[in-house]
């Protein structure tokens, strides 16, 4: 079985991955491989943040890994929270925080069209690979659902009456922006082994 690292201490991302790759893929947390600091994100993009987790740990660990960066773009307020979603109310903000602030800037538009993207940067024995996901649907007003992480509880995918917060791993999978990428990923890591 191919060991990957996933660059990340998300635990939540790592399990979210696990669950798509068992069976094909061992994914090695950042904690299980040794590394246990915080790469920075310095970047405006989610492809320049992810590409330079992933290359952060290749140079590192000389090991395949991958690495992704996530976002959600809200068109009413000019694609914010964006490639800042996760530190969206400062630097030490929680999820709390940040849905708080969405929901505070939210009040009262009425585009309410939002969209998840997750940018993976694949690097292989040395060579860098994009994948890309994407989930449109809309902010609701009110956070519903303890399930998740992040923006979840705020998050309904077009298609469905419920926030990714109100879903099980399963229910979500079927809609997830991560989900869409990681399958490019594995579709790609299939083909690679095949040849």
């Amino acid at each position: 079985m191919l060991e990957i690292i996933f660059a990340t201490n998300n635990a939540h991302k790592v399990q979210e991955i696990r669950n798509r790759t068992e069976g094909f893929l061992k994914v090695i947390s950042l904690k299980e491989a040794g590394i246990h600091e915080t790469i920075p994100e310095p970047f405006n993009t989610l492809k320049e943040n992810a590409s330079a987790k992933s290359k952060f740990i290749y140079k590192r660990l000389h090991k395949n890994c991958f690495s992704e960066d996530t976002g959600l773009f809200v068109e009413a307020l000019d694609g914010e929270p964006g490639v800042h979603s996760a530190r969206y109310a400062g630097d030490d903000a929680n999820d709390s925080a940040n849905v708080e602030k969405l929901i505070h800037k939210m009040f009262g538009k009425e585009n309410r069209k939002a969209s998840f993207i997750t940018i993976i940067s694949l690097m292989l024995e040395g060579k860098e690979y994009f994948f890309e996901g994407r989930c449109t649907g809309h902010i609701v007003e009110i956070a519903n659902g303890d399930m998740g992480f992040g923006y979840d509880p705020v998050f309904m995918p077009d298609g469905s009456n419920k926030t990714f917060g109100e879903m099980n791993m399963d229910e979500k999978n079927e809609f997830s922006h991560r989900r869409k990428a990681v399958d490019q990923l594995l579709s790609f890591l299939e083909k690679e082994k095949d040849e």
